[in-house]
Parts: C-alpha cells; sequence; structure tokens
C-alpha cells in the first residue's frame, strides 16, 4: 500500500497530484469536516453542539427506536441497523449548506421547499464525491429515500433536539426553555409508540447528574 509523503504537503504541485490521485474523491475527507459546523447558532449555549456530534446521538436514538419497534412492538419491517446508518448522514449535506436555524427554515412553505431543493443539491454533489461503484449504496441515505426509515431518523432527530433542551436546562441556561416545550411537543404530536416507550423508560435520565445516574 503506498503510503502519502507527508512531507510533500506544503508543495503546491504535490498537492495538485495529490488531488487528482485516485480520481480525487473526497466524500470522507468532506465528512470529517462536519465537527465544524455548530448547532443551534442564535441562541447561546452552555456547550456547543456540532452536527458530527448531533449526527451520532441520533444515530444512537434511531437504532434504539427501531430496535424497540422490533423487540417490544412486533414491527419486523424495521431494521436499526438501517435507521442508524441513515441518520449518521442525515445532516451530511450541512456541509455544503451549513445549518440553518429551525425559525428561518420552517419561515414559510416557500422557505421550507426552497431549503428542501438545496439539500437536494448538496446531497447530490456529496454522492458525486464518491466512486460510481459507491454510489449507489449511499444514494438512499443522502437522500432519505426509504420513507419508513426516514419516520425514525425524523423521530430521532427531534428526541436529540429535545435532550439538548434538557441538558442545557439542567445546566440553568433558559435560553432553552421554550424550545424544550416545543420539541416535546414535536414528540408528542407524532404519536409513535416507540416514542412514547423510550420517553417513559429513558428520558428523565437525561435530567440527572453523573452522580445520580445508576
Amino acid at each position: 500500500m503506498e503510503v502519502t509523503d507527508l512531507t510533500k504537503l506544503n508543495q503546491m504541485d504535490s498537492r495538485d497530484k495529490l488531488e487528482r490521485e485516485n480520481g480525487g474523491y473526497s466524500f470522507y475527507a468532506y465528512l470529517s469536516r462536519m465537527r465544524y459546523i455548530s448547532r443551534w447558532g442564535l441562541m447561546r449555549n452552555s456547550y456547543t453542539e456540532n452536527i458530527q456530534e448531533h449526527s451520532h446521538m441520533v444515530a444512537v436514538l434511531a437504532h434504539a427506536l427501531a430496535l424497540i419497534s422490533r423487540k417490544v412492538f412486533g414491527n419486523k419491517d424495521i431494521s436499526p441497523d438501517a435507521c442508524a446508518a441513515a441518520a449518521l448522514f442525515h445532516d451530511a449535506g450541512e456541509i455544503i449548506t451549513g445549518d440553518l436555524p429551525t425559525p428561518i427554515k420552517y419561515y414559510s412553505a416557500e422557505i421550507r421547499d426552497a431549503y428542501r431543493q438545496v439539500e437536494s443539491v448538496a446531497a447530490d454533489k456529496l454522492l458525486h464525491m464518491l466512486p460510481e461503484e459507491l454510489q449507489e449504496d449511499y444514494g438512499p441515505m443522502l437522500r432519505e429515500e426509504d420513507p419508513e426509515v426516514r419516520r425514525f431518523v425524523k423521530a430521532a432527530d427531534k428526541l436529540s433536539a429535545h435532550i439538548k433542551c434538557l441538558e442545557e436546562l439542567k445546566a440553568s441556561n433558559h435560553e432553552f426553555l421554550l424550545a424544550a416545550r416545543q420539541t416535546r411537543q414535536a414528540l408528542d404530536d407524532m404519536d409513535m409508540p416507540e416514542l412514547r416507550y423510550f420517553i417513559e423508560n429513558f428520558l428523565d435520565s437525561f435530567t440527572l447528574t453523573l452522580d445520580e445516574l445508576k
């Protein structure tokens, strides 16, 4: 296996060569930059959250909700693994678009529809950063093509946002008080038994301190 000579990275002709080698595919390098994009940009945070951290938590929660659906409610048609994988990429397009604050994204139907078009363009751009033989596998995740998987990822996404609000309130940051109410209402409005099960059995633990966790 050829090893990149790091001593040449500051030489422009060598950098051009590195970009061209093996097709110059940059998909995974782009994904690694998710950690530079912060969420909740309009609000004062007690701790910052980037979309890489958020995507990991959404993947954990999407997997949990799908597993609850299978094991508790007998839904054999949902795959926890597929939900977790899709969740890891559900905000990947924000590497290109940035994180648009929710109040702006949903201000009007026109803005919401326009942003969806932008997200579609971003997904296509990311796909073309891959060799053709891999695009078929990543396409359904980046485009959120499976409606049932998308439903579980959306629920996990909203659940992650609510947990963030609870953790901020635990840190006495009342900036998130209204957001906590809104995200909880959104979870209730989804009317998913998997969400109700998670809320009843797991949600309160996010309000505890480390010493209180058992």
